[in-house]
């Protein structure tokens, strides 16, 4: 069958750099270099935000592993004009993805998890009472959850993430649904296709990553991902989002519908009462902000900051999925592919690869680049837009052309600015 690419990203909120974020998108906007960086910078995420009437964003740009430019602009909250700032707080949403991974993969690299372990065996859960459990469910691996090729496809049966209600009914529980009712529900339905047999982009799969998470060091996920990820690369302020606007975190941003109102008869009460945030800790739970992106991004890059990052868990963490997942009908890798949390494009002849990957909620847009030049940048805009042509493929594309149109690169590093 064929598949609309640009349906297909838009769904699974990977839509942002599929198709820019490669050699010969750079070699075409590398034709007008000259520009101080700053200028070239704003000017793209201004003639981004001013079009949208977007609220509110922040920006991080790292270069050699050193943060060089850091701003923010609009506002954080509109209605008591307040400005954002470079380390204000945002929403990430499947930006999440990353951290879960890199999660997942110490322990991994610690010898406490396998990657081919089978996943449901490690968390020992037992289906609601119904139909009986579809036995493919037992092949599923801890590798298969990390690629998206456990068996869910969320254009043909629906996200469960997004099933808060009906999932705590079955569950004969208030809503929302926990993560573990959540699981224990899907023990009862059927796969959509086998185990490893193609990608379909699952928030689910990773909701159960981080419950293996929790399993296997019996803390609690966000707990355990503060002390081991965040923590050892200088990250402090991270934490999980609430659902309720009268949740919001000290110096979090507030979050709007497109024109801060009406969006196809939903209003801006939707980014605080559409979907259960706290549900979504290890898929899309997480608050950050530019610059502490910005150091996650850096740090992935530094071996001496990610010293667990061993040559062979480096490999593990960029490797495609197993065929036939991503391949072309000939059977060759198809020119970019989901690795572990992030999209991977090699880049030819250079031996590297540009990473990626977006969020998208209500009231959210975002976008973390690792290029393989070593520059990278961290976007967040406090409102999503309504857009039908990709914008977030067109903020990707401006910031590729401002980045390679900067006449010369600052020698300053600001994270000790941001600490």
């Amino acid at each position: 069958m064929r598949i609309n690419r640009r349906r297909f990203f838009r769904q699974s909120g990977l839509a942002a750099a599929a198709f820019t974020a490669n050699a010969s998108f750079a070699s075409r906007v590398r034709g007008a270099p000259g520009r101080p960086m700053d200028q070239a910078f704003d000017d793209a995420v201004n003639s981004y935000m001013k079009p949208r009437k977007t609220p509110g964003a922040a920006l991080a740009v790292i270069k050699d592993r050193r943060l060089v430019y850091a701003r923010a602009y609009g506002w954080a909250d509109v209605e008591k004009k307040e400005a954002p700032r470079p380390n204000s707080l945002f929403r990430i949403a499947s930006l999440s993805k990353p951290f879960t991974a890199v999660a997942v993969l110490k322990l991994v690299a610690a010898g406490r998890l396998q990657m081919d372990a089978p996943a449901f065996d490690i968390l020992q859960l037992e289906p609601l009472s119904g139909p009986k459990p579809d036995p493919r469910l037992k092949r599923i691996t801890v590798r298969h959850l990390l690629h998206h090729t456990g068996g869910w496809d969320r254009d043909k049966s629906g996200d469960p993430m997004f099933m808060s209600e009906k999932i705590a009914r079955a569950n004969g529980q208030p809503p929302p649904a926990n993560q573990r009712a959540i699981i224990r529900y899907m023990l009862g339905q059927p796969l959509d296709f086998d185990p490893g047999a193609r990608y379909a982009y699952s928030n689910f799969g990773y909701c159960v990553l981080g419950r293996i998470i929790e399993k296997i060091s019996s803390l609690n996920y966000a707990a355990w991902v503060q002390q081991d990820v965040l923590a050892p690369i200088g990250i402090r302020r991270m934490r999980q989002g609430i659902s309720s606007v009268g949740g919001r975190a000290e110096g979090e941003v507030k979050y709007y519908m497109p024109d801060r109102g009406l969006s196809g008869g939903a209003t801006n009460t939707e980014p605080y009462t559409g979907f259960c945030l706290e549900a979504m800790d290890s898929h899309g739970g997480w608050l950050a902000s530019a610059v502490d992106l910005g150091r996650f991004a850096a740090a992935l890059d530094d071996p001496a900051r990610a010293s667990w990052l061993s040559p062979k868990t480096r490999r593990v963490l960029d490797e495609p999925p197993a065929p036939p997942a991503s391949r072309k009908p000939d059977g060759s890798l198809q020119p970019f592919y989901y690795a572990c949390g992030w999209m991977v494009r090699p880049v030819a002849r250079t031996g590297r690869a540009n990473y990626w990957h977006t969020g998208s909620l209500p009231g959210t847009f975002t976008l973390l680049i690792r290029r393989y030049d070593g520059l990278a940048w961290a976007i967040l805009f406090n409102q999503r837009s309504s857009d039908s042509k990709l914008p977030d493929g067109e903020i990707d594309g401006a910031l590729h052309q401002a980045a390679d149109s900067v006449a010369e690169w600052p020698e300053h590093d600001l994270f000790g600015n941001y600490s």
